[in-house]
């Protein structure tokens, strides 16, 4: 048998390997390949591994022998579903890998941003010391309200982080929520977007990006946020207007800006949306890696593999996502 993996960038050794082992003919491909190089190369392909390249209908058709769709990672945007669905090829995803991980660097983020780390750590480096000026002043999070832009599994851990862990009030708009459940868990829900937005001095985002949340956070809801808010995004960057964010962040109408995501990936320092935001001591822009640590690399790549196998021995394979578009499927999964 024969298993695509695109976008090599992202190491998995332990996958690799246990595919090869097993004698499957692995071909890794990276990040950016043409459409119609990928299409060449899944001609005779039974197993197709993506985790950011996009898998489009034209792609899939281009598969007469592929039996699986596994995106090791979360998202499925980039996989046209219904084109795999006509051919009654699963698609599945690792839902549960990095959960608190992804939590554990928004959160990283935040406090980042609220202590100034960026702005002091760069000034000690380039001069040796600072004195304890009111440019460096940071920002408690404890007593401040902390916003949740979606709160399934990654934005409840978040909440816990911040309110049981740092005493801070804990607001969250989502709209699929239950009011009573978010009660339960110390969470406030709130119907608005922009009210919720107008009261907090942090706000990180954690929902889906799908038709109904593309642009959510646009011109009109940054224009709610306080001028010393503190915004962070480890979702999805199209959940954002990016233009306006950048417009927002050069007038100095956020007090910073965390970034893990883009709608345009990798990023560049110039000729990018984003690049106007390099250099900036309010701003951070990790590269999409908030999920990367060792734990949560293990949890991937072994839930990965076994998402493999079950495809490869003809088995059913498990789709553990409650994503609605992987719910909808028929034919050759399991629901976890």
């Amino acid at each position: 048998m024969k298993a695509i993996r695109t976008d090599e960038e992202l190491e998995c050794p332990g996958i690799d390997a246990a595919l090869r082992a097993r004698g499957v003919e692995l071909v890794t491909l990276p990040d950016g390949i043409a459409e119609a190089d990928l299409m060449r190369e899944v001609a005779d392909a039974d197993l197709l591994l993506m985790c950011y390249t996009p898998i489009t209908a034209r792609v899939i058709e281009a598969a007469p022998k592929l039996k699986g769709i596994v995106k090791y990672g979360v998202g499925v945007d980039a996989i046209d579903i219904p084109a795999a669905m006509r051919r009654g090829i699963p698609v599945v995803n690792v839902p549960e890998y990095a959960e608190e991980t992804v939590a554990e660097g928004a959160f990283a983020l935040m406090i980042a941003l609220a202590k100034r780390l960026p702005a002091i750590g760069g000034a000690v480096q380039r001069d040796g010391w600072v004195w304890p000026e009111q440019r460096w002043l940071g920002r408690d999070i404890s007593g401040a309200t902390v916003g949740l832009v979606g709160c399934g599994k990654i934005g409840r851990s978040m909440a816990r982080m911040a309110g049981q862990g740092f005493r801070a009030r804990v607001l969250a708009y989502d709209p699929n929520a239950d009011r009573a459940e978010l009660a339960a868990l110390g969470i406030e829900k709130v119907d608005d977007l922009q009210t919720m937005l107008s009261a907090c001095d942090f706000v990180s985002v954690h929902c889906v990006l799908n038709d109904k949340t593309r642009g959510l956070i646009g011109r009109a809801e940054l224009a709610c946020l306080k001028p010393d808010a503190i915004l962070v995004n480890v979702s999805r960057g199209a959940l954002i207007d990016e233009a306006a964010l950048v417009e927002a962040v050069v007038a100095g109408r956020l007090g910073g800006v965390g970034l893990d995501v883009y709608s345009q990936e990798p990023l560049a320092t110039s000729g990018h949306p984003m690049s106007p935001l390099f250099g900036r001591d309010d701003v951070i822009l990790f590269p999409h890696l908030t999920f990367f640590t060792v734990e949560a690399m293990r949890r991937l790549e072994d839930d990965t593999l076994a998402r493999c196998l079950e495809i490869l021995d003809g088995r059913p394979v498990t789709v553990r996502s409650r994503d609605p578009r992987l719910r909808a499927q028929t034919a050759g999964v399991a629901f976890g």
